[in-house]
């Protein structure tokens, strides 16, 4: 039996398919690979509109934008990176979009400042009596994200939201790898000095 004659399916193949073979299969006419991709990643895109965007009604557009977008750009798919380092992508585009429609873009100066990765403290939810404290550290910790400059800010959620690494961010982003570099180690420096008082 040939391989062509063999029908994959995303259910046939399962859970464990790569993000690429699904999209693959969507290209190919598959719908369940949508399904799959979308609720594999659709907390992860939610996040990253969610820290940038402060008017919920335009976040939510542009959430059902990026996956439409996703749904259009299907037969132009090819797997030259991760997924989701093309998604993410697709999310940055249109989200630029949506900035330079509203007030345009702002630019964060960069140096070779060098940062250490950030490292919060396990939760303790599940103590009863620090259920408190933990609400707080969370809060502050998302208070601090959102006071980050646009372009740090984006940089630490595609690297904690998108699990991209700085290679997948630049081609995301297209910005400088050095430039990526250089803005999630402020991003996670001032998130880190936040943080002092919960480390």
């Amino acid at each position: 039996m040939s391989r062509s004659s063999v029908a994959y399916t995303a259910a046939a193949m399962g859970a464990e398919s790569s993000d690429e073979d699904l999209m693959l299969l969507f290209a190919g006419g598959d719908v369940a690979a949508f399904d799959i991709l979308y609720e594999r990643h659709r907390g992860g895109v939610f996040r990253y509109l969610l820290r940038q965007c402060s008017d919920r009604a335009a976040m939510e557009e542009l959430y059902q934008d990026i996956w439409m977008n996703l749904i259009q750009a299907r037969s132009r798919y090819r797997v030259e990176a991760k997924f989701a380092t093309y998604l993410y992508m697709l999310a940055h585009n249109r989200l630029m979009d949506h900035f330079r429609k509203q007030r345009g873009l702002h630019t964060v100066p960069l140096d070779d400042e060098d940062g250490e990765p950030l490292e919060l403290a396990a939760s303790a939810a599940t103590q009863p009596d620090r259920e408190a404290e933990s609400h707080q550290q969370a809060g502050h910790f998302l208070h601090l994200v959102d006071a980050l400059p646009q372009a740090q800010r984006e940089v630490f959620l595609l690297h904690e939201e998108g699990g991209l690494g700085i290679d997948e961010i630049a081609r995301a982003t297209g910005a400088d790898r050095e430039a990526v570099k250089s803005r999630l180690r402020y991003a996670l420096s001032k998130l880190r000095d936040g943080m002092k008082d919960y480390l």
